[in-house]
């Protein structure tokens, strides 16, 4: 079949490359020029870069505007595969092929719609993710599905590690998405729409912690927002703290959200619903980054106690 492929970052490149390894004809790469912004820099390899060393064709646009649908009918596709691009696209582009267009989405749809999916998954304490392909329609990762491929969510998993085994999953799934299509035996489930739920792009304040969520919920967050991610951070005393590992205490702790204690070997965080009460788990901080860069034990770092804060 002719494909046209539309991505950017590494999901885009690992789908290309899954592309250019099938059986299938990349007739033109549709990819964002590169971006100086935070999240969009942090898995940014390139597509433009792999499509050229093939050469494809490639056009850069950071909308699906006029020329870019132009292009794409001059293509004749049978086929647009999409994966991770930021922006939207009209019906007269993903119904122009004849099989339409297959976008990729890190979740189990209809679960994690939007933005961040994996991320959102692990701190929202999912037991799995993955990864789906669907139809493109008028709305947000909305389309009936054709494929899914499941990813466990182990206790200690990151939230990096669990984005890269994702990436895994992309020739398997697309292979299977491109034989249906080809063969005539395509399967597709509509979405139940009661069950969709929807997460927001990411932004510096989701990195906060708030000490009124409970220790197995924080301990979540912090192991999602691992490197190259902007890390979970709180303030000790006026100066903004990055934690890098924390874990879930033995004893529990009672108080005042955001107490720090020096135990349990760290530094232990008096945290959840109703603390006062002392029926809570408190988050044992290991380490620690300040802003200049530096790296401090816990139990070091919090030694004089006091409390952990929003500003």
């Amino acid at each position: 079949m002719r494909i046209v492929s539309f991505g950017f970052q590494t999901w885009g490149r690992k789908t290309l490359q899954a592309l250019l390894d099938s059986e299938h004809e990349v007739v033109l790469a549709v990819t964002h020029p590169a971006s100086a912004d935070a999240y969009k820099g942090i898995w940014s390899d390139s597509v433009e870069e792999l499509a050229r060393e093939h050469g494809i064709p490639v056009h850069l646009t950071e909308r699906a505007d006029g020329a870019t649908i132009d292009l794409v009918k001059r293509a004749e596709p049978d086929v647009i595969v999409v994966n991770s691009w930021y922006t939207w696209m009209p019906a007269e582009l993903y119904d122009l092929p004849p099989h339409g267009t297959l976008n990729l989405h890190d979740s189990l749809l209809p679960k994690f719609t939007g933005f961040s999916p994996v991320l959102w998954a692990l701190i929202s304490g999912e037991s799995e993710t993955g990864l789906t392909i669907h139809r493109m329609d008028d709305q947000l990762d909305t389309g009936d599905i054709l494929v899914q491929h499941r990813l466990p969510i182990g206790p200690v998993d990151t939230g990096t590690e669990l984005v890269l085994r994702g990436m895994e999953l992309i020739p398997g799934a697309l292979a299977e998405a491109l034989s249906a299509l080809e063969s005539g035996t395509a399967q597709w489930r509509p979405q139940p729409k009661d069950e969709r739920t929807y997460f927001h792009k990411r932004s510096a304040r989701d990195s906060r912690i708030d000490w009124n969520w409970s220790a197995a919920d924080l301990e979540r967050f912090v192991r999602a927002l691992s490197a190259p991610y902007p890390r979970a951070f709180t303030h000790y005393r006026g100066v903004r703290v990055e934690v890098l590992g924390a874990r879930i205490s033995q004893a529990r702790y009672g108080g005042t959200p955001g107490r720090v204690i020096v135990q349990e070997g760290g530094a232990a965080v008096v945290c959840g619903p109703d603390a006062v009460r002392g029926r809570n788990h408190g988050l044992v901080i290991d380490r620690v980054r300040t802003d200049d860069g530096q790296e401090h034990a816990g139990a070091e770092f919090f030694v004089r106690g006091g409390y952990l804060t929003d500003q």
